[in-house]
């Protein structure tokens, strides 16, 4: 059983590498190609230089850990296939049923074999490839530009006592620092009692921010004054006194302002992130955050589960490739095989992309919108191993 163990494990592991090697050498010439277009300019002047051929190489090369978590299930689904249908093709699938390898322990054999893949997918996603990430965002914007998402930048919320707080950070500089800053203040009844607008700020160590270029704004409500009116009708006449507040707004410049806060270098580098390229720690402590904040965390809850559910879908992968072992060739090759290989995982990719956005849109489950693609052909696997098996 040892021989057979090894013969399956190494054929399927050299078979998944090729196919994984193949996709990343493909998107790594696609993403060459678009940097070719930045080389030669420069941010800020020229400060640190232009952006050379040796930058988009190294930056281009940081992505690979990012696009092989997310090809990973594919590769494996292609490379299983290809094992499962050569052996099948040549025979030797039939030599090993002969020699004891009954259904149970094949399909025993795979969920060991997919459970190593699950470490290895989990590890590369939620440890090297958000580092990797991070690093090369932080690369490109020292040569390019900053940090940034969507048009307004992120924007983070927090609560102290009875008053709130709405941040706005457009960018993050190269260094790691905080760009455009905008801060609300809000009292218990939701009235804005301060706005502050820094060019730059940076983070420190004593839970707080050291705004710099700051443009400050308090708005201040007190005093009372009636207002007598007369209303004459044709029965009788009123008189209707109403109070109004009296609103001041005292406006001050100043070269730096210290801001306690809560709000970490970890919060706000998540933020300016995609979900996706978070790690499944980093996206449980900005659930959290959301929560206690009373912000909706819908889109980062979908993204914590598919991190839960997306290395188990290596599982999923190869047990829908071992029914492939159990066909009969009579005529012709395994190309269509592999290719039918490539159009399931091709089709697992997109039906879990879909559920992403109809999850974030129509407000499901999380739980379920992360879960549901890699159930449906965790299901699909086993009907189809359950009659390629037992009912022929």
């Amino acid at each position: 059983m040892k021989t057979i163990r090894q013969l399956l494990y190494k054929e399927t592991f050299v078979s998944i590498a090729f196919v994984a090697m193949g996709f990343l050498a493909l998107f790594f010439f696609f993403d060459l190609v678009d940097e070719l277009s930045h080389i030669g300019k420069s941010f800020a002047g020229g400060t640190f230089g232009t952006y050379q051929i040796q930058h988009a190489l190294l930056y281009v090369a940081l992505l690979i850990p990012n696009h092989l978590y997310e090809l990973l299930p594919i590769a494996v689904l292609i490379g299983g296939v290809f094992v499962m249908a050569r052996f099948a093709h040549s025979s030797e699938f039939t030599i090993l049923r002969t020699s004891g390898l009954g259904p149970g322990l094949a399909l025993q054999l795979m969920l060991f074999l997919g459970a190593a893949l699950v470490a290895i997918t989990f590890v590369i996603g939620d440890y090297v490839a958000p580092l990797t990430d991070k690093t090369s965002q932080l690369l490109k914007a020292r040569y390019l530009g900053q940090i940034s998402v969507g048009q307004t930048g992120a924007w983070l919320k927090e609560k102290k006592g009875n008053k709130s707080y709405a941040v706005n950070v457009s960018a993050m500089s190269a260094n790691a620092d905080m760009l455009n800053v905008r801060v609300f203040e809000f009292d218990a009844a939701g009235s804005i009692l301060s706005t502050t607008h820094a060019k730059e700020a940076v983070f420190e160590n004593d839970k707080s921010w050291t705004l710099k270029n700051v443009r400050r704004s308090d708005y201040a409500i007190d005093g009372t004054v009636s207002n007598t009116s007369s209303q004459v009708s044709k029965n009788a006449s009123k008189e209707n006194t109403v109070k109004n507040k009296q609103a001041s707004i005292k406006q001050s410049q100043l070269e730096t302002y210290r801001w306690p806060t809560e709000l970490n270098a970890d919060m706000v580098t998540v933020a300016l992130l995609k979900p996706d390229r978070m790690g499944t720690i980093d996206l449980y402590q900005y659930i959290r955050h959301l929560d206690a904040n009373k912000q909706v965390a819908q889109l980062y809850e979908i993204q914590f589960w598919k991190k839960v559910f997306y290395p188990l879908s290596c599982i999923v992968m190869l047990v829908l490739a071992l029914p492939f072992a159990y066909l009969h060739f009579r005529t012709g090759g395994i190309t269509a095989y592999v290719f039918g290989g490539v159009m399931v995982g091709i089709s697992f990719f997109v039906l879990n992309n879909i559920f992403d956005y109809f999850g974030n849109l129509l407000a499901w489950n999380p739980l379920f919108t992360a879960a549901a693609p890699s159930m449906v052909y965790l299901l699909l696997s086993l009907i189809a191993f359950s009659v390629l098996v037992f009912k022929r």
